[in-house]
């Protein structure tokens, strides 16, 4: 980490401790934006932490971004910052500018495709998409799409041209759309994807970024947990002193130290996009071990911990709800079985050791 790096997650950590509360927090389920957390986030540049300086950006090392997007979920920022930060490098790989306000992705569901038609004033944007990550509630929609001869594009669409059909809330209160696309764009704000994006689209970063934020979630989880057990008298000692405790509270965290290490390996990828078999891996990792941390901390809790008085929820909640987004480990464990099976008996080993040229 360099001495900027060091600076950013200084700066971020003075302000998410100074803007999230129990009051933000609650507010934001219930439908409020935070608009002094987005205007402190923006001021920070966080938004374009990603973003070579070059470009107008700050230019962190993409595994300093991982590192700030787990420290976002620790907080349990109510806001789609991450998506934010890679929509931000996503678009200027693609020749665009920096984009102001706030940004989400899409489509986010596997079944779900976007079309792209040329037209005689422009180009025409098709398609529904749904489960959005804060979708109707952005400034700007990056969206990936693909066009008659299944080459991908980006597309850039402001959010009051697009129709919401449905608007939800996951099992984290965060807000969820489906948007329908019926429109024709200027053609400024379309845009060929960066190559590494044409064979998977967004699939691949929409994943890493829930896996980045299920470790930070975790790490909340096991703080809350060791916290509460160490605190908590019953029968003239802490609960954190019973072997009981200790056990559950140590397979939780082996499953922590699991799901770390398939993560970290996505920051030793060169290109993101390009190796599937190592997104696939980390995704899967970490929902298995979402699931795991956040029944042994309840767990570890009692009943304190399903109450609203006890933040543990805030990060819990999250933890279940991200687990199923961009790919549930359904989804990426299959793709994994699929790269293993073709690769075939003779050449697993070679594969297991070094993925990238089977994916590339």
């Amino acid at each position: 980490m360099d001495d900027m790096s060091a600076i950013v997650f200084e700066q971020a950590d003075r302000l998410f401790k100074q803007h999230i509360s129990k009051d933000v927090l609650s507010a934001a389920e219930g439908g409020t934006w935070p608009s002094a957390l987005w205007e402190a986030v923006a001021d920070a540049g966080l938004p374009l932490a990603l973003v070579p300086e070059g470009a107008g950006g700050v230019g962190l090392q993409a595994a300093d971004v991982a590192q700030l997007i787990r420290r976002t979920a620790y907080y349990s920022v109510p806001l789609p910052l991450a998506e934010t930060m890679i929509a931000n490098r996503l678009w200027t790989d693609g020749g665009g500018d920096v984009l102001s306000g706030s940004v989400t992705l899409a489509p986010v569901n596997p079944r779900d495709h976007l079309i792209i038609e040329q037209s005689r004033d422009g180009v025409v944007l098709r398609g529904t998409v749904h489960h959005v990550p804060w979708g109707g509630q952005t400034d700007t929609v990056l969206v990936f799409a693909r066009d008659g001869d299944g080459k991908g594009f980006l597309a850039l669409v402001q959010s009051h041209q697009v129709l919401v059909n449905g608007r939800r809330r996951n099992v984290a209160y965060e807000p969820r759309a489906e948007l329908q696309f019926d429109l024709a764009l200027p053609p400024g704000n379309v845009r060929p994807a960066p190559k590494y994006l044409q064979a998977n689209g967004l699939m691949a970063f929409g994943a890493a970024i829930r896996a980045q934020q299920m470790i930070g979630g975790m790490e909340r989880c096991l703080d809350h947990a060791l916290t509460y057990a160490n605190e908590r008298v019953q029968f003239g000692r802490p609960i954190g002193k019973f072997q009981a405790i200790q056990h559950m509270l140590a397979v939780a965290a082996g499953h922590f130290a699991a799901a770390c290490a398939a993560v970290d390996a996505l920051s030793e990828s060169e290109r993101l996009a390009d190796d599937e078999f190592t997104v696939a891996i980390a995704k899967a990792r970490c929902g298995e071990a979402a699931g795991q941390v956040a029944a042994a901390c309840h767990q570890a809790h009692g009943a304190m911990g399903f109450t609203q008085e006890h933040p543990l929820h805030f990060a819990s909640r999250r933890l279940w709800a991200w687990r199923d987004e961009w790919g549930a480990e359904t989804y990426w464990q299959e793709k994994i079985g699929r790269l293993i099976c073709a690769k075939g008996g003779e050449g697993f080993w070679p594969f297991l050791a070094d993925p990238r040229p089977l994916t590339g």
